[in-house]
């Protein structure tokens, strides 16, 4: 086995603001605990909560790496001395706390998934935050079953992608929102039923027309603001409403009597705060339920872009200009 360098390259976040506060640093090596990996990285992927990271609007929980980054794919070079299932040279990707925009990352032995054969390490980048998230949130949370209708607000998104394809899989029907033709387009070849473009529909509208009056059973929506009371007018009876982030406002002005007319369910979490128990149950679901569907190619990330891991400002801007259609990743090294 190869000596590890003393030295990694990582990408800092040298004050809040824009992409270009995304610096290369050298740090020392992360240690690893007892029940963790040393991951030598090949990708990893990049999402919103890394964009609000850098603009100093989601710190990293107490005791966390600084360094952004939450879902990671590479091959293990250390395993801690309590770890089972993972051995030097097992290809994995992770769920982590922080610590992704680097050429190592430590994870907990139960926030990895295998690499299914066929996938790349730069697909399974894509994988772990995405696919957690869409699992935990619209079929734990949010109870989605076959025969039923989920509405996925920015369903060109990492999210919206995984999501579209997750409920086709199961068998649910599909409508979702995009912001222009073209991103309305790709969700439709993704197997999305309907696909409103909000900039000029009304999907409030759209959805009872779709679903002959009866509204979405379930709503996953990353929107929030005026979105909250329009989703309690676009749910069904029973429905269930999902919040998984707010990129319009956390705060609106709700009439709520819909809430109580409709019955409906309006619930929401977070994943990165999340106990290790807690993440490590979903990876078990995900394992059990996802990763099947993952490896027999009927369910993949979509990845708009790659940038290397020294252009990660680049891959900010990409994604705050709201062109992708996707995943955007980073690529760290060839393995």
């Amino acid at each position: 086995m190869p000596a590890l360098p003393a030295e990694m390259t990582v990408i800092a976040i040298r004050a809040p603001g824009g992409p270009e506060v995304l610096v290369p640093q050298k740090r020392p090596l992360p240690a690893i605990a007892e029940d963790e990996v040393l991951v030598r990285l090949a990708a990893a992927g990049v999402n919103r909560p890394d964009v609000m990271q850098r603009l100093g609007l989601y710190p990293p929980p107490k005791g966390a790496t600084d360094i952004p980054g939450l879902e990671i794919a590479g091959e293990v070079v250390v395993a801690g001395a309590t770890v089972k299932r993972w051995k030097h040279g097992d290809k994995v990707m992770a769920l982590v706390v922080g610590g992704g925009y680097a050429e190592y990352c430590p994870a907990h032995e139960g926030h990895c998934l295998p690499v299914p054969p066929g996938l790349s390490l730069l697909e399974a980048a894509a994988i772990p935050e995405t696919f957690l998230t869409v699992w935990h949130n619209a079929f734990e949370r949010g109870r989605l079953k076959a025969g039923e209708t989920l509405l996925v607000h920015g369903g060109s998104s990492g999210i919206g992608t995984a999501a579209i394809q997750l409920a086709k899989a199961f068998g649910a029907r599909v409508i979702t929102t995009a912001g222009s033709a073209e991103k309305c387009a790709a969700c439709r070849r993704l197997g999305a039923d309907l696909a409103v473009n909000y900039k000029t529909e009304d999907f409030v509208a759209a959805t009872k027309v779709a679903t002959d009056g009866k509204g979405a059973d379930v709503v996953l929506d990353m929107v929030g603001g005026d979105y909250i009371e329009r989703n309690y007018e676009a749910a069904a009876v029973e429905g269930r409403i999902v919040q998984i982030a707010f990129q319009a406002s956390p705060t609106a002005t709700v009439d709520f009597r819909r809430l109580m007319l409709k019955r409906l369910t309006h619930t929401g979490s977070t994943l990165r705060a999340r106990s290790i128990p807690d993440k490590a149950a979903i990876v078990r679901a995900v394992a059990a339920q996802v990763l099947p569907l993952i490896a027999s190619g009927k369910v993949k990330p979509l990845i708009d872009s790659t940038f290397p891991l020294s252009e990660a400002a680049a891959a900010h801007a990409r994604m705050e200009a709201s062109g992708h259609i996707g995943k955007i990743a980073l690529a760290v090294a060839t393995i």
